[in-house]
């Protein structure tokens, strides 16, 4: 299974169900941990933990 058949298959459940209040918290926290990725090897890494 492709990672694409997955968010079809979570586009339909949104649409299907109406529950469109789940879509910002799993952009939230999906930007959320490519910030903790990206950032973990960096000087800014110290930093930004502190904010959470």
């Amino acid at each position: 299974m492709n990672n694409l058949s997955i968010l079809a298959e979570f586009w339909d459940f949104l649409k299907a169900r109406k529950k469109w209040w789940l879509a910002p918290i799993l952009i939230f926290l999906i930007l959320l941990g490519a910030l903790i990725i990206f950032t973990e090897g960096s000087a800014l890494a110290p930093f930004i933990y502190t904010l959470f």
